[in-house]
């Protein structure tokens, strides 16, 4: 009864665009905002910003990216790792070899070459596709693990390749505390969604959707499949190189290449397979998966009474499980399952 739209009539082209063109859903998202800023700072405690709320926002970021190139351009890649590494260390070179650069710039400029490195190793894309792709953008995997931990310059000459950054500041603000971060991560990710929102509905996100659908036909009707999968390139690693330095510079405060390794790679794949390919909210949904549930069941296989060590195997096991059992079950990803529940409340108690 209170999902309904009727009498919400559309009676220009501007009304008839907006992102959430039910009265309803702008009224939830915009409660979901005001709670984010100003609620959840005011309640959760120091844990849940660290261990749940600031990882997930961060690789929600990640995942958002990932999702343009994989999801809504259909170039699958597996460097998405490498990327993040480029864009967290050429930050911090941008950090600490310019005196007086702003945080906010220096994270930015990190995407900037991430999306540099993004369009390299997005060439092959234009002669080869499918698995032969996703092992050409493994490349940029291996190449980045091997480059920030060989070559000592871009860890300003690091041993071991392990960086630090420290006072990070937007506006004379100092960003020190959990709350503060969460805050500062949670700016970028609101103002990057509504971005990737507003680029999927544009042109060049019907062109990555075509190209995505038929590759051929798209360039029959005149799409430039060069132009199409390079900027998904360019624009997914933009992305993830500023989720990278986000990572890097908000998280950790200290890091080395093994923080974006390969591991991290494939966990930003699963979170988009999860959640949901080619949405928005399935990037969320699927990061909250990953972050959330190990945690969870970590947590309950302690209060059950099993050893730190077994209950954490119990968690790979169960969460390896889970996520098979869930593909069989939905294969279009929590995405998917939250589409068909706003279906059955506009419809209800009418059946389907």
């Amino acid at each position: 009864m209170l999902y309904r739209e009727n009498g919400q009539f559309k009676t220009s082209y501007t009304s008839d665009q907006q992102i959430f063109p039910i009265v309803q859903d702008r009224v939830v998202i915009l409660a979901f905002l005001a709670f984010a800023f100003i609620g959840v700072p005011m309640l959760a405690p120091e844990y849940l910003f660290r261990a749940i709320l600031i990882p997930f926002l961060i690789l929600s970021l990640a995942a958002l990216g990932l999702n343009l190139l994989v999801g809504y351009c259909g170039q699958i890649s597996l460097g998405t790792g490498g990327f993040m590494a480029v864009g967290a260390y050429a930050a911090y070179n941008f950090f600490v070899r310019i005196d007086g650069m702003p945080t906010v710039a220096a994270i930015l400029l990190g995407g900037v070459c991430a999306t540099i490195v993004g369009i390299v190793f997005g060439i092959p894309s234009l002669r080869i596709k499918g698995l032969y792709l996703a092992v050409a953008t493994l490349a940029a995997q291996f190449f980045a693990d091997w480059a920030f931990l060989r070559v000592r310059w871009f860890t300003n000459d690091s041993p071991s390749g392990s960086v630090s950054v420290a006072g990070l500041s937007l506006l004379g603000w100092k960003i020190d505390t959990p709350e503060e971060k969460y805050l500062f991560c949670l700016g970028f990710v609101v103002l990057f969604a509504l971005v990737a929102k507003n680029l999927v509905r544009s042109h060049i996100g019907r062109e990555w959707m075509a190209m995505r659908d038929m590759d051929v036909a798209a360039a029959v009707i005149g799409i430039r499949p060069v132009y199409a999968k390079l900027t998904a390139f360019a624009i997914s690693s933009f992305f993830v190189g500023v989720a990278g330095a986000l990572w890097g510079f908000v998280h950790l405060g200290s890091w080395e290449p093994a923080a974006f390794n390969i591991d991290r790679s494939f966990q930003l794949l699963f979170m988009i397979i999860i959640g949901g390919l080619g949405s928005i909210m399935g990037s969320f949904f699927g990061a909250a998966f990953i972050v959330i549930l190990p945690i969870v069941l970590d947590n309950l296989g302690v209060a059950v009474g099993f050893d730190t060590a077994y209950a954490s195997h119990l968690t790979f096991m169960i969460f390896g499980g889970l996520i098979v059992f869930f593909l069989i079950v939905e294969p279009h990803g929590l995405a998917r399952l939250w589409s068909i529940g706003k279906e059955k409340l506009r419809l209800w108690p009418f059946p389907h």
